[in-house]
């Protein structure tokens, strides 16, 4: 049987004006602001008027490590969203914008797909409503009064040698990684090496979807760290007085995005942090405002459930004083497979053995997210070439960890194939029995933070880290930093930093081989190997099949 593809899933949609959508959240004409028909923006006045209102139940989508044979949490996402919606329950969606740089790379769109999607799908994966391009430009002229203050006599005497803040575009261009500028003359000012990070890498991006309203967003902004003196002492964008005219940038891009699914049911898609070095996480605003005004909220978190997962409880909820009823935690037949030790080309035949060997990542997960005092769903996302057997393996791992594995096809039907996950996760967000909390108090040392995510969620024996790292951790400390929860940057692959050691492993150590402090976002983050904030295109990128057709429409997406 022959499938479409999403972009001309998608193109068939019959969509609803905007103003539909957003009455079915009570939500004004007055206050959208339109991009077309099919997407606008909320006012920043109607989110202050819902304050006092209570909130829904949130809902976290979240998955296992990701495999090449793909998981599909925003799909899941959307599909439980329609589920929900299907079955009488007042229900809105929150998801990330899509990044450039995948999109023309090699990971695609995130938009969901098949018959859970989110659209306009084209724009969705395109410009959209030009947030990230504010937030690029917001972030660039940062680095631009930087270099000019410099060059302009430097009185706040900034060390060239520690200027901190690199550049970013929404493209992978790995020639961009490390550079070095201002050659040409003296008038070009002091040539300098630096580099460039993909705009979803940026802290502008991550505080963004962390702050609350402009004054908050302002006052981040001028937290930012740019720089150091010679004596280390901080320069801060404050001090550059570049906060004011980066908020001006940002203003449009702070309120949230309105658009639908395919079954006309309202979508929040707002931000889009990377999920390694940030919290992978849509934006507080967008989540806060859509739990105003539906009665379920799902969303998603970044990555598999030991990053996206555990910085959504640890750092969003924390910042926001959010509490999910519910997790769904996303599988399928395949990555289970190639889990338990398959190729990805052998995985069109059964292996039940294979499933039952992968299962240990999947009850992992369960484990870890239970820590957290929120009742865990297994969604199996179903592909067509699972077989019964091999579902009946999943599900049968999953009753011994005290959980739910529930079939949800969603992928191929919509929200029919999603309204057996959608009861039963409303079933257990309406009992009430989450008591979620945090895996750590504010008041605990940083480093005892980083050991407790390595030993609680990773199951290292040991947190290695030389002394600089540690001294600098306690200078931050000293510094009043100390409150601030850690944003462990790691491959996604696997539990520990080596990406090829897949499954649930035990006895290995997480090295920490640099600690950054996102003062404005308010986290620390620790890297444990190598991560890339400016990746690079493929062999054969996605840009080579994006082209327009003979009439006039996008064709290559996915």
């Amino acid at each position: 049987m022959a499938y479409k593809t999403d972009i001309e899933i998608a193109r068939e949609a019959n969509k609803k004006p905007i103003q539909e959508i957003g009455a079915m959240l009570d939500i004004p004409s007055k206050h959208l602001l339109p991009f077309g028909h099919d997407k606008a923006k909320v006012t920043a006045e109607f989110i202050r008027q819902q304050q006092n209102k209570t909130n829904g139940k949130l809902i976290l989508v979240t998955a296992i490590n990701p495999t090449p044979a793909g998981e599909g949490k925003t799909t899941t996402t959307v599909g439980l969203g329609d589920g929900l919606n299907a079955i009488g329950k007042k229900t809105a969606i929150c998801i990330r914008e899509a990044s450039l740089g995948p999109c023309f790379g090699m990971k695609g769109g995130a938009a969901g797909g098949g018959q859970a999607q989110v659209i306009p799908m084209e724009d969705m994966n395109l410009h959209f409503t030009g947030d990230f391009h504010a937030i690029t430009s917001a972030h660039n002229l940062l680095s631009a009064m930087i270099d000019n203050h410099i060059y302009w006599g430097n009185k706040l005497e900034i060390d060239q040698r520690r200027v901190t803040w690199r550049r970013v575009m929404d493209m992978n261009d790995r020639a961009l990684r490390d550079i070095v500028t201002s050659l040409g003359g003296v008038t070009n000012g002091a040539p300098r090496q630096t580099g460039f990070d993909i705009t979803v890498a940026s802290e502008v991006m991550a505080i963004l979807c962390l702050s609350n309203d402009l004054a908050d967003l302002e006052k981040r902004l001028g937290d930012i760290i740019v720089a150091y003196r010679r004596d280390k002492s901080p320069i801060y964008a404050r001090d550059i007085k570049a906060d004011g005219a980066m908020t001006v940038l940002l203003q449009q891009a702070m309120q949230p995005n309105l658009v639908q699914t395919l079954e006309n049911n309202p979508a929040f898609v707002h931000g889009g942090p990377f999920a390694n070095i940030a919290h992978g996480c849509n934006s507080v605003v967008a989540t806060t405002t859509a739990l105003k005004l539906a009665d379920y909220v799902v969303t998603e978190a970044g990555f598999g459930a030991d990053l996206g997962a555990e910085k959504f409880f640890n750092i969003k909820c924390r910042k926001a004083g959010l509490a999910p009823s519910a997790v769904v935690l996303v599988a399928t037949v395949r990555a289970m497979k190639m889990n338990g030790g398959m190729s990805k080309s052998e995985l069109g035949s059964e292996n039940v053995k294979a499933v039952q060997d992968g299962c240990p990542n999947l009850g992992r997960h369960i484990e870890n997210l239970k820590l957290f005092g929120v009742p865990v769903v297994v969604a199996i996302n179903h592909f067509v070439t699972d077989t019964d057997t091999e579902v009946n393996a999943i599900k049968e791992f999953v009753t011994t960890q005290g959980s739910d594995a529930i079939v949800s096809r969603h992928w191929e039907f919509g929200s029919e194939g999603s309204k057996e996950l959608a009861t039963r996760v409303a079933e257990i967000a309406d009992t009430g029995i989450a008591n979620f909390a945090p895996m750590y108090p504010d008041d605990m040392p940083l480093f005892k933070k980083i050991e407790t995510i390595a030993k609680r969620i990773y199951r290292a024996d040991e947190v290695l880290a030389d002394k600089k790292i540690r001294d600098q951790l306690k200078q931050w400390e000293q510094q009043g930093y100390a409150h601030l929860p850690i944003c462990m940057a790691k491959t996604q692959y696997s539990f520990t930093s080596d990406p090829s050691r897949r499954g649930a492993p035990d006895n290995h150590s997480l090295p920490v081989r640099e600690v950054r402090l996102a003062a404005g976002a308010g986290f620390v983050i620790a890297i444990c190997g190598e991560i890339m904030t400016m990746p690079g295109l493929p062999s054969v990128p996605s840009a080579e099949a994006i082209h327009i057709n003979g009439a006039g429409q996008i064709d290559g997406l996915f």
